[in-house]
């Protein structure tokens, strides 16, 4: 039984670990939480999201609906827990944060190869994971820095409001999801989301405050990029006039049921918890100090005496600069059984970071046990993002989410969009089952011998 490393208990490190365990190696799975806390983080608990409660959509047609699905192929742990912690949101697999972080701690405390080890980490030895995510500390950041011989790139992610259900003003507000579509064994027939409607002067007196409303400001953060699916809500109104109304606030697909017809802008609510007590305003990630934060989103129909359960707040994040230092399958590129997966190597989002996590694990197992280390055709949506990482330009490389610009173009042109994304599903889908039939990765058990 070979012992390794995973450095991280988010959610690319539980599922690494995870993986390693059910394949027979003993698994040192390191967090440095409660002994040393993060400006996010607020439990000790393996895999708290910090962020959204939001895993995106689970339709196939969709770029992380389709690289979930990929997952589940591979017998992904995370989306399993996530499936135990869902609550209402529409098409979007959305969890109960505490229900979630439980479930996959659990999970890991239960497999007897795990051993969780809280302390914080200074250096690195491999066989290893590293998948400290956006927060790595400062030594250990320093750490991978001298090992790997590259400065680490930096921007700044903001996260939003939560409010209390009871203080808001249901008759300002209407539940529905965009286009009427329903997780229909999850959500009741009313809607998953509160939807906030404006008007044209409503929408702009809004902006008006949005955009004059004081803000935290320092040399950092204004010199670091923020990446574009996490940028502050106030950042994005600066601009123009119209950027919210096609972004965050788009009111289409969604009549108020009081008038019929769409309204100027809206802001969406989504569920928090199971039991539908907070609600989150979708994309208002947002810096602004929170007297303002309390004085501007209070202005948002619905709203005016809503009980912000946790305010928005920006914290740091880091990220390697990944085609210059690791190889395709993320390891460094003089030992390929020191390994990095999550947010950390440049990819974007909780189902990303899931992702490279469990194809860490599945290849730290095949660096250790002699078959070569292996990557998914980059007609699939985990291959496509491993083949961008791999192909980008270092001195460009930016951040990058699930799309599907990421994919082979199919072999003969298709012009309808929907039609077009079900064929690049539909393709990706067969390949991944090809792949893990032709690698045997099927035959993995999905629980951890006694």
């Amino acid at each position: 039984m070979t012992e390794v490393h995973v450095i991280g208990g988010g959610l690319a490190g539980s599922e690494a670990a995870y993986q390693l365990a059910i394949r027979g190696h003993a698994v040192l799975l390191h967090e440095m939480r409660p002994i040393v806390g993060t400006p996010a983080h607020k439990t000790d608990r393996l895999a708290e999201l910090v962020c959204s409660n939001t895993f995106k959509s689970t339709e196939i047609t969709n770029a992380h609906g389709l690289l979930k699905a990929e997952m589940r192929l591979m017998g992904s742990m995370i989306l399993e827990c996530a499936d135990e912690a869902r609550v209402a949101a529409g098409s979007a697999l959305a969890v109960d944060r505490d229900i979630f972080a439980a479930a996959v701690t659990s999970r890991i405390e239960s497999e007897p190869r795990i051993t969780i080890v809280r302390e914080e980490v200074t250096g690195i030895s491999s066989p290893c994971i590293v998948a400290t995510g956006p927060l790595t500390s400062d030594s250990l950041a320093t750490a991978i820095r001298e090992r790997l011989g590259q400065n680490a790139l930096a921007f700044y992610d903001a996260i939003a409001p939560i409010v209390a259900r009871e203080s808001i003003d249901d008759s300002k507000v209407f539940r529905a999801s965009r286009y009427d579509k329903e997780t229909s064994a999850i959500a009741d027939d009313a809607g998953a989301y509160l939807n906030c409607p404006m008007t044209r002067d409503e929408y702009d007196t809004f902006l008006d405050a949005l955009t004059t409303a004081d803000q935290y400001h320092g040399h950092e953060f204004d010199e670091a990029p923020f990446f574009e699916g996490c940028m502050p809500i106030e950042v994005a109104a600066a601009r123009g006039r119209d950027t919210l109304r096609f972004g965050p606030m788009k009111p289409v697909g969604l009549k108020d049921p009081r008038t019929g017809r769409e309204a100027h802008a809206i802001v969406q609510l989504r569920q928090e918890d199971r039991a539908g007590r907070m609600w989150n305003l979708v994309g208002f990630q947002t810096r602004l100090r929170i007297p303002e934060q309390q004085r501007v989103f209070k202005m948002i129909p619905g709203l005016a005496d809503a009980d912000f359960l946790r305010y928005g707040s920006i914290h740091r994040n880091s990220y390697l600069n990944s085609p210059a230092a690791l190889d395709a399958t993320l390891s460094a590129k003089d030992d390929p059984c020191l390994m990095f997966a999550g947010q950390l190597t440049g990819v974007e989002g909780y189902t990303e970071s899931s992702a490279t996590g469990l194809l860490a694990g599945i290849n730290l197992d095949r660096c250790l046990s002699g078959p070569d280390k292996i990557v998914p055709p980059a007609t699939t949506m985990l291959g496509g993002l491993y083949r961008y990482i791999r192909e980008c330009d270092p001195k460009h490389f930016q951040p990058m989410n699930a799309n599907f610009g990421l994919l082979d173009d199919l072999s003969s042109p298709v012009r309808d969009k929907k039609r077009k994304r079900e064929l690049f599903a539909e393709r990706a889908l067969n390949e991944m089952k090809a792949w893990i039939s032709v690698h045997s990765l099927s035959l993995v058990p999905t629980t951890t011998a006694q």
